[in-house]
């Protein structure tokens, strides 16, 4: 029975691309990629000419059959991704699994991570993180999510895209209040920027938006444009919160609470959680969300 190979590749510059995994990609037979065009290019400037094959998100199950007979049959394949380490918020994860129950050879070549690198350069305190990938579109997935990066003590990372940076740093805004960020876009690439950015502070445009309530009332919340003309792909390293010193407005403690009651957290809980990371009291938490309600 054969190997397979989980390889990383560059995310930016091709230059960052290990002499061991141009060795794996030559020495493979079979090369599985999410886009054979975009990783063909990569090969051409190593001169790597094994057969290419597409792997990716819309036909990860039956791909992960064929990859699990051509493994069994004697053929070692390596998988990449379009950028990065395969599996991370990239299809793989079908297949690894698939790999370890046949109880098939398999290793990683290690190279590039958006994530990692991200995390490094915002300076801040990387001795506990935690990786959240995208913020689902899903509403309740994503509350969820809110709700655990909030909850967590240390720093959290996500990605973004240029549709959605300045939706998402508002929903974190939102659950966060004031928090630190550190938004990194182009890693390794030309235009590659780092910016520092504390949530709900930076107001280049506000835009208006209308919201309709369970109960039919209308609101008007404004969100903030905090990355204007956005390109390419984003990284947001979250710094950890001060515990207990926290300091919100009643808008912002309203919000948190919004969100944790629509992930499934009672009243008397979201308050007791959000007092404990603020200088507000249960109480005092709990009454003024009530008569937010009242309005």
């Amino acid at each position: 029975m054969a190997k397979l190979f989980i390889v990383a590749t560059p995310i930016g510059n091709l230059a960052d691309f290990s002499a061991r995994a141009i060795d794996t990609l030559k020495a493979v037979d079979i090369v599985a990629c999410e886009d054979t065009r975009h990783s063909k290019i990569l090969m051409d400037k190593y001169n790597i000419g094994t057969k290419l094959i597409a792997y990716h998100k819309f036909n990860e199950k039956n791909s992960t059959e064929g990859i699990i007979k051509l493994l069994k049959s004697g053929k070692n394949v390596a998988l990449v991704s379009d950028a990065g380490m395969p599996l991370i918020c990239d299809p793989g994860g079908i297949l690894i699994e698939r790999v370890i129950a046949e109880g098939i050879e398999y290793t990683v070549i290690p190279g590039a991570n958006a994530m990692l690198c991200a995390l490094v350069m915002s300076g801040f305190d990387t001795s506990s993180f935690a990786f959240f990938g995208f913020l689902s579109e899903k509403n309740k997935e994503c509350n969820r999510q809110l709700n655990d990066i909030a909850s967590f003590k240390g720093v959290s990372v996500i990605y973004s895209s240029k549709y959605n940076i300045n939706s998402d740093l508002n929903k974190l805004a939102n659950v966060l209040g004031g928090r630190r960020v550190c938004v990194v876009s182009e890693i390794s690439k030309v235009y590659e920027h780092v910016e520092f950015l504390r949530l709900g502070e930076i107001k280049v445009e506000n835009q208006p938006i209308v919201e309709q309530t369970e109960s039919g009332k209308k609101k008007e919340t404004y969100a903030i444009t905090y990355i204007s003309n956005p390109t390419g792909e984003y990284v947001i390293v979250i710094d950890k919160g001060e515990i207990g010193d926290v300091e919100l407005s009643d808008e912002e403690c309203i919000n948190m609470i919004n969100v944790l009651i629509s992930s499934g957290t009672n009243l008397t809980d979201a308050c007791k959680q959000i007092a404990k990371d603020t200088k507000r009291s249960k109480r005092d938490l709990y009454n003024m969300y009530l008569k937010s309600q009242e309005k």
